[in-house]
């Protein structure tokens, strides 16, 4: 039995990691039994998927809260991990209001604390933070901003999940797993480094340290990447994924790119789903071949995250929920292309 920093892989499950996924890559006659049983109800049950089409993230940010319907904050450590992988214009890095608007509603909402987290790359993460103005906003909304990257030895949790692409396993950030809410908001853009499309499951590779360890180079020297920012995923859970469509990259990326406005926000906790569903809007708005001649299920990060019970496996599994006409005008079309 594997330990992760203190853990037996039976806590790292009940933690809430989805390792359930290792039925589903084990021989044939594991396959019945609990794990059989919560993939029947996994199928039964669809994902939810927030849509909302908008030229304003303020309005984006809490009108997905509101229809997603449900308060994951009140009383909770949260941590919002935003997606400063440098401190280029969005869809480069998180925009300022959209970290802001989720900030405030969040801080409305009762958290016990309230905190930023993120790690830069290849931009050091202290000047990206700097350049952005993140300090000042923290402060704003009495939220301790964390620089992964400073964390120390004790900083990380240690993972290596079933059938993992990873040589031995990789650290997470312990302020994510120890986060009793996580929030992770995201950018829409393609990624020319391997990755293919970089949203919400590309989001957690922040959370994986880059001053003083190995990942980053072992991450984009594999020709497993994409499965291996899916593995990723499987140490946390987050409470809540907000996907900042205003505007999206449909080539090149993640840090610049030419650009297409999509106007939309997504959210939801199926990182798959909300994945599945940006994937989508990219072929919608016209992408480049490796996004429009791929089928959205067929994607590796996808199928993968899939494998590894992380999200939905088809288009069938996914609710696109919307509070207006225009928005569900869109979610139609974004729904006829997830069928085809």
């Amino acid at each position: 039995m594997k330990r992760h920093d203190g853990m037996t892989r039976r806590e790292f499950i009940a933690a809430g990691a989805g390792l359930a996924g290792a039925a589903a890559l084990a021989p044939r006659g594991f396959a019945g039994g609990a794990a059989g049983r919560r993939r029947a109800f996994r199928a039964s049950v669809k994902s939810r998927v927030v849509l909302v089409k908008t030229e304003s993230r303020a309005e984006g940010v809490n009108r997905c809260i509101d229809l997603f319907g449900a308060d994951p904050f009140k009383g909770k450590r949260v941590l919002v991990k935003p997606n400063f992988n440098t401190s280029d214009e969005c869809p480069g890095s998180t925009h300022n209001d959209t970290l802001a608007a989720l900030l405030d509603r969040i801080r409305r909402m009762g958290p016990s604390s309230l905190s930023i987290g993120d790690r830069s790359g290849p931009e050091p993460t202290e000047q990206v933070f700097e350049k952005k103005g993140i300090p000042a906003i923290a402060g704003r909304f009495d939220a301790k901003l964390l620089n992964f990257d400073e964390l120390g030895e004790t900083g990380y949790v240690k993972f290596d999940p079933p059938a993992s692409h990873w040589k031995d396993g990789f650290l997470v950030a312990r302020p994510v797993v120890a986060a009793e809410s996580v929030v992770s908001t995201c950018c829409l853009k393609t990624h020319q480094f391997g990755g293919v499309f970089t949203m919400s499951l590309k989001n957690s590779v922040g959370t994986v340290p880059r001053k003083g360890h190995s990942y980053m180079r072992q991450l984009h020297g594999s020709e497993n990447q994409r499965r291996m920012i899916a593995e990723i995923n499987t140490a946390y859970r987050p409470a809540l994924v907000v996907l900042d469509g205003l505007t999206a990259f449909v080539d090149q990326g993640p840090m610049t790119g030419p650009r297409k406005d999509a106007g939309v926000f997504l959210a939801g906790t199926d990182r798959v789903a909300i994945d599945a569903v940006g994937l989508a809007i990219l072929k919608d708005l016209g992408s480049n071949d490796a996004i429009m001649k791929t089928p959205v299920f067929a994607q590796e990060q996808i199928a993968w995250a899939a494998t590894l019970e992380l999200g939905v496996s088809s288009a069938d599994g996914i609710e696109i929920v919307t509070g207006d006409p225009a928005s569900e005008a869109y979610a139609g079309r974004i729904r006829g292309i997830l069928a085809a």
